[in-house]
C-alpha cells in the first residue's frame, strides 16, 4: 500500500468521525477552542489506535472483530442518535450542556472507530510500504497519518456543527440524530454484505431525487415573501395529489396486477391503507392549512406537529421509490429503470409543494426563513432512509416486492383522500385544485407508460 492509497484510506476512515463531530457541534452549539481540540484528539486518537490494535491482533481474531465491532458501533450510535432526536422533539428548552466529558467522547470515539479494527488486519494482508523500513514502522506511520487526518476533520466538524446548531437549534439537532442513526446502520449493513447496491450510482441518484424536490420546495421560503395565496395553494395541492394518485395506481399497483398477482395487490393495498391510518392516529401532527390536529395528545410545539404532518406523507413515498429501485436491482420484468426514474421524478415534483407547505407556514408564524427552510428539509429526511431500508428488505426477501409496492400504493391513496382532496376545499378556489389534480394525474400517467416503453 503506497502513500496515495494510504492518504485516501485515512480520509475515508475519518468520514464517520467527521459526520459525528458535526452532530456533536450541533448538540453543543457553542464549543471552546479547547473543546474542539479535545474532540479532535479523542476521535483522531481512537481512529488511529484501532487499526494498530487490529494489526497487533492479526488475522487470528478476524472472525470475532468482523462480527462484534459493527454491532457495537451500531448500538452506540443508535443510542446517541435517538437521544438527540428525543431532545430535538422536546417542547422544553434545555440549557446547553458542555458535551465534551469523558463518557460522552469515549462512547462516540469508540463507536466511530471500532470498525477500523479491520483496517489493521488489512495492514497484515497488504503491508504499508511508504518508508524504507520495517512493516511495523510503516504501520505506525499509517496510524499516525490516520490520527492527524481524523483529528483535523473532527475539529472542522465541530466548528461546522456549532454554526448550524447555534442558528437552527432543534431542527439541526434532529438532522444530527438521523445522521448518527444512518451512520450506525451503514456500518452494520456493510459488515453484513447487504448494501452492495450503494455502489450503483443510478440507484443512489434515484433515491435522492425525491429528497432534492423537498429541498427545492422548502427553499421557496426564500423567494415567497408573503403567505401562499389560497388559489396558488390549491393548484399546488391538486398537483401533488394528482401525481401521487397516478404513481399509486400506474407505477405501483398496475405492475402487480398485470403480472397475475391480483390477490397480492388486493391484500397489500388494504394493508397499506391500514398502515397509513395507523401512522395518522399514532403520530401527533397538525394539518397545516386546515389546522386539524390528529394523533395522540402531545406537548410538541405547533412547528414540530406541522413537520410531522409532512413527514408521515414521505413515509409511503420513500417505500415506493425504494420498491421501484429494488425491482430494478432484482431484474423484475415489470419494473424498468426508466419507470423507476419516472416515479422518482414525479414524487420529487410533488415534494416541492410539500416542502413549501412546511417552510412557508412556519415562516408566516414568525420564524426566520433559515430555520423554516431547515424544518422543511427535516420533514423529508425519512424518505431516502426508507428507500434504502426497502431495498435491503427486498434484497433479503425478494418475494415481498409486489406486496410492498401494493402496500405503498394503498398508503398513498389514503393520503390523497384523507388530506390532499379535503385541503383543496377549504377556500373558494376548489375548482383550480380539482383541475390541477386531474391534469397532473393524466400527465403522470403519460410519463409512467412512456417510461415503461408503451407507444403513444
Amino acid at each position: 500500500m503506497g502513500l496515495i492509497e494510504l492518504v485516501l484510506l485515512a480520509i475515508g476512515v475519518s468520514m464517520d468521525a467527521f459526520a459525528v463531530s458535526i452532530c456533536k457541534g450541533i448538540e453543543t452549539r457553542k464549543a471552546t477552542y479547547k473543546e474542539i481540540l479535545l474532540c479532535g484528539i479523542w476521535f483522531g486518537g481512537f481512529q488511529g489506535l484501532m487499526p494498530f490494535i487490529g494489526y497487533a491482533l492479526g488475522s487470528r481474531f478476524e472472525f470475532i472483530i468482523s462480527r462484534v465491532a459493527p454491532w457495537l458501533a451500531f448500538v452506540l450510535l443508535a443510542v446517541i442518535g435517538i437521544n438527540m432526536l428525543r431532545e430535538s422533539f422536546s417542547s422544553e428548552e434545555e440549557e446547553t450542556k458542555p458535551g465534551f466529558g469523558f463518557k460522552s467522547l469515549l462512547l462516540l470515539a469508540v463507536a466511530t472507530s471500532v470498525d477500523a479494527l479491520a483496517v489493521g488486519i488489512t495492514f497484515v494482508a497488504v503491508p504499508v510500504n511508504v518508508l524504507n523500513t520495517s512493516s511495523f514502522v510503516n504501520t505506525i506511520f499509517a496510524c499516525v497519518l490516520i490520527i492527524v487526518t481524523t483529528g483535523a476533520f473532527s475539529m472542522l466538524g465541530v466548528h461546522v456543527g456549532n454554526i448550524f446548531g447555534s442558528r437552527y437549534k432543534s431542527g439541526a439537532e434532529a438532522v444530527g440524530g438521523f445522521v448518527l442513526l444512518f451512520i450506525g446502520l451503514k456500518i452494520l449493513l456493510e459488515s453484513l454484505g447487504v448494501v452492495e447496491f450503494m455502489n450503483d450510482g443510478d440507484v443512489l441518484f434515484g433515491l435522492l431525487i425525491p429528497f432534492a424536490g423537498t429541498i427545492l420546495g422548502s427553499a421557496l421560503v426564500f423567494v415567497i415573501s408573503d403567505k401562499i395565496s389560497d388559489s396558488f395553494r390549491n393548484i399546488l395541492t391538486g398537483m401533488a395529489g394528482g401525481i401521487m394518485l397516478a404513481c399509486a395506481i400506474w407505477s405501483l399497483l398496475t405492475p402487480t396486477i398485470v403480472s397475475g398477482r391480483l390477490l397480492t395487490a388486493f391484500i397489500g393495498f388494504l394493508i397499506g391503507i391500514g398502515f397509513q391510518y395507523a401512522l395518522d392516529k399514532t403520530v401527533p401532527h397538525t394539518h397545516v392549512f386546515t389546522d386539524v390536529e390528529e394523533g395522540p395528545s402531545s406537548k410538541l410545539g405547533h412547528i414540530w406537529k406541522v413537520v410531522l404532518s409532512e413527514t408521515i406523507h414521505h413515509v409511503p413515498e420513500g417505500i415506493a421509490v425504494g420498491a421501484m429501485y429494488a425491482g430494478v436491482l432484482t431484474s423484475t420484468h415489470e419494473v424498468t429503470l426508466a419507470a423507476a426514474v419516472a416515479l422518482a421524478v414525479g414524487i420529487a415534483i410533488q415534494n416541492m409543494p410539500e416542502g413549501a407547505f412546511v417552510s412557508s407556514p412556519i415562516n408566516a408564524e414568525g420564524e426566520q426563513k433559515s430555520k423554516s427552510f431547515l424544518m422543511g428539509v427535516v420533514s423529508g429526511v425519512v424518505e431516502p432512509l426508507l428507500g434504502i431500508a426497502t431495498i435491503i428488505v427486498v434484497g433479503v426477501f425478494p418475494g415481498t416486492l409486489s406486496f410492498i409496492m401494493s402496500l405503498a400504493s394503498g398508503a398513498i391513496v389514503f393520503l390523497v383522500i384523507e388530506e390532499s382532496i379535503p385541503s383543496m376545499f377549504t377556500g373558494k378556489y376548489s375548482d383550480k385544485g380539482t383541475l390541477s389534480l386531474a391534469v397532473s394525474f393524466a400527465l403522470m400517467m403519460l410519463l409512467t407508460f412512456i417510461a415503461g416503453g408503451s407507444a403513444l
